[in-house]
């Protein structure tokens, strides 16, 4: 028996050599905002640090105890418990998730912010993805911004919506919930992800999910082949027409597939298969394109078989790719400045490396960012068992706290600099603004 070959890792080796020669000629642009008063901002980042216990607590007890997609009800509940010991009235089950939080900060007058937590976790991984330290970084910034107004009612203006977000991983928790009004009347929002870098932004991928079935006709494939019509023809006919497409595709679209039904016995003519498929696009237009060139393969295999087709577009909402607000980017990058990690800009850290997030579909509704901390080695990926180790790690703490003070601090910006909102929402209306995410491939 031959053992499968390792994969030689010198691609990977060649991207983080290009990555640190592209980091050494990194050069900061400082955003030119005020932002938040200075006496304001050390208050708020005074406050992040005092919750380090609370957070490192959330880190572990969420870490240790794993809970996938829509079933995060221990994570969920242990969140909530988390913001009503400091006083917190923390609603579970909100916008149509059972796992779903929110929790809300100030005056409804004025503009309004939300800090997005995430929680789930990947199935055998575990949080091989970091979201309990996602989690500990929404609770902290959300709390630190709590205490302040706790002790000055009047310290800054506006609303913090704190909202807790479950089902990213696979699904799309975030769509279920704006579909029932979560990010209704809000300005902005905004959540960190961790990483093996600090990042400012990176390249987010629309996702779709696509299910083929083919329906033929069974027949004895010894006696009578002649008499059927082979499903499993169909579904390998579209499987090796996707590997063909690849060619012509923008060089970070992606689409990966598997046969999940193909047949029951060799002795039989295969009358059913289904092909299932992840499409991946770098812009909305170009994953909707992508999706028409997808169908076309599946309709032609149908033909050449003589068998039927049923298309079915996403059993979960599509996720949409990330369209990052830079003026907001630039008040993280000043908030993790003061926390001595300096984020670098799009485009240092190669696009190749590419994942997707339904945080894009929060970033067309309303201006946001998703930048990244760093809380593993540069080579670790997410999705592993070795970035799940890492997410328990003191990188992993530092992780959250310096995260919390990032998202603190930048909600603080947003809601004290007049200036800054206007070029924020400027900034999104030039991007498209706000679109009918639900009906987008309609």
């Amino acid at each position: 028996m031959t053992s499968s070959t390792e994969p030689n890792p010198i691609y990977l080796q060649k991207l983080q050599e290009e990555t640190t020669r592209r980091m050494s000629a990194f050069v900061a642009v400082p955003s030119p905002f005020a932002g938040a008063p200075e006496q304001l901002v050390a208050t708020v980042d005074a406050h992040v640090d005092a919750l380090a216990g609370e957070l490192n607590g959330i880190v572990h007890t969420l870490h240790a105890d794993p809970e996938t997609a829509f079933a995060e009800h221990r994570s969920a509940a242990y969140l909530v418990e988390v913001l009503t010991r400091h006083g917190i009235d923390a609603q579970l089950g909100v916008h149509g998730v059972a796992t779903g939080i929110r929790a809300e900060i100030g005056s409804g007058d004025g503009p309004a912010i939300a800090i997005l937590s995430e929680y789930d976790a990947l199935p055998d991984v575990g949080h091989g993805c970091g979201h309990n330290v996602i989690a500990a970084t929404g609770v902290g910034a959300f709390l630190a911004l709590a205490a302040t107004l706790m002790e000055d009612p009047e310290a800054f203006p506006g609303r913090v919506v704190f909202l807790g977000t479950p089902a990213e991983e696979g699904f799309s928790g975030k769509e279920v919930m704006a579909r029932q009004g979560a990010f209704d009347g809000l300005d902005a929002a905004i959540m960190v992800h961790p990483y093996g870098y600090d990042l400012a932004d990176q390249v987010w991928l629309g996702r779709r999910v696509l299910t083929v079935t083919y329906t033929g006709v069974a027949a004895h494939a010894s006696a009578q082949p002649f008499m059927g019509r082979n499903a499993l023809d169909a579904a390998t006919l579209a499987y090796q027409a996707i590997g063909l497409l690849r060619q012509q595709l923008p060089p970070v679209d992606r689409v990966h597939a598997i046969i999940s039904e193909g047949g029951t016995r060799p002795s039989i003519i295969p009358e059913r298969t289904v092909l299932k498929l992840y499409a991946r696009s770098k812009f909305a237009d170009t994953l909707k394109d992508l999706s028409d060139r997808l169908e076309g393969i599946a309709e032609g295999a149908a033909l050449m078989t003589g068998t039927t087709v049923q298309i079915d577009w996403d059993e979960h909402a599509p996720s949409l790719p990330v369209r990052t607000n830079e003026v907001l980017t630039g008040r993280w990058v000043t908030a993790q400045q003061r926390r001595g990690r300096h984020p670098l800009p799009l485009g240092v850290v190669s696009e190749t490396i590419a994942a997707s997030t339904d945080f894009g579909n929060v970033s067309f509704r309303i201006p946001g960012i998703h930048p990244l901390i760093k809380i593993a080695a540069p080579h670790v990926a997410l999705h592993t068992r070795e970035f799940a180790h890492a997410a328990q790690t003191d990188a992993a703490e530092l992780g959250a706290l310096d995260g919390a003070s990032g998202l603190a601090l930048t909600a603080l910006d947003f809601l004290c600099d007049p200036a800054l909102r206007a070029s924020v929402a400027a900034e999104f209306a030039a991007q498209g603004g706000a679109i009918d995410v639900p009906h987008f491939f309609d």
